[in-house]
């Protein structure tokens, strides 16, 4: 029977599975901070700042206790006890031309029998490459066709609207897969829905540390520094503005230092800053859109 405590036993294995490999390619150790939830619960936070991550996080938390108001009424659900674990990570490199990535995989379980699956990867470049891009969601799709025809199309239009900045009607990078509340129904069991979960989570370190590979070691100037900042920026607004899962986190009293992770050690805002025509930085916020086909892009 696949039971919530299975199912954490799982996360943290994936958590230990995924800082192991991060440790081989940036040479550099995770350092790790046990917590505990007063409410019920608690996790495992590691954070690396290394020599090509920048900062990282790679978070397991397995939390319980009464469900908020708050977040009862958000979530349009009776108040209950409830269960959530799952993965996080962010990874901040300190190359520009490396892409920050997000993946999170997560389960949630009421003790009234309501539970669900959650989770995804998205890409944000400080410089788009299409051809970094296509192998992104290439990867990304080759792990949802596996389960069903539909999932790679629902999911990345789900992760286009998700990852979307709206006070500044920009995505906030080249998007991928997003899902949330995935139950069982007459097709599909509980097993089926991990199994999928499951494999997300495994399709990470593959395709971040190829794409990390690809750039960490590409010369740069100040000025595309400048511009990661820039980016980095846009990055924090969306986490404190618009990320459910930022306030999820604080909504339930979780652990702040883990929750606000996400962001990076350094970031800039320029006022009005337009970057100059037919430049890179130019061609990167011109494909800012929902909807693009990296897989199929032709420019």
């Amino acid at each position: 029977m696949l039971t919530k405590e299975k199912i954490a036993e799982k996360f943290q294995s994936l958590q230990d599975d995924i800082c192991q490999q991060l440790e081989q390619v940036d040479g550099s150790s995770f350092k790790e901070d046990l917590w505990e939830r007063p409410g019920g619960g608690g996790g495992r936070t590691r954070i690396i700042m290394g020599n090509h991550i920048e900062k990282g996080g790679v978070n397991f938390s397995a939390v319980s206790g009464e469900l908020p108001e708050k977040i009862s009424k958000a979530l349009q659900l009776d108040k209950c006890d409830f269960f959530a674990t799952g993965v996080s990570i962010v990874l901040h490199p300190s190359n520009p031309f490396v892409p920050i990535i997000h993946m999170n995989v997560r389960y949630f379980e009421m003790d009234n029998g309501i539970w669900w699956f959650g989770g995804g990867i998205d890409l944000t470049p400080h410089y788009i490459n299409p051809k970094d891009a296509y192998f992104f969601h290439t990867k990304l799709k080759e792990t949802c066709d596996k389960y069903h025809s539909e999932y790679y199309s629902k999911f990345k239009q789900w992760a286009d609207d998700y990852f979307y900045i709206k006070h500044r009607k920009e995505t906030r990078g080249i998007g991928g897969i997003f899902f949330d509340r995935l139950s069982e129904d007459s097709d599909i069991s509980k097993k089926d829905r991990f199994e999928f979960v499951w494999d997300v989570g495994n399709t990470f370190c593959p395709v971040y540390l190829e794409l990390l590979n690809r750039n960490k070691d590409r010369n740069y100037l100040q000025e595309h520094k400048e511009w990661q900042l820039l980016r980095r920026g846009r990055y924090v607004e969306f986490n404190l503005v618009w990320d459910k899962g930022t306030k999820f986190g604080l909504d339930t009293d979780g652990r702040t230092e883990s929750i606000l992770m996400s962001l990076p050690a350094t970031a800039n805002w320029v006022y009005d800053y337009h970057p100059e025509k037919d430049s890179p930085e130019k061609f990167t916020l011109n494909h800012l859109k929902k909807g693009l086909d990296w897989i199929n892009y032709t420019g």
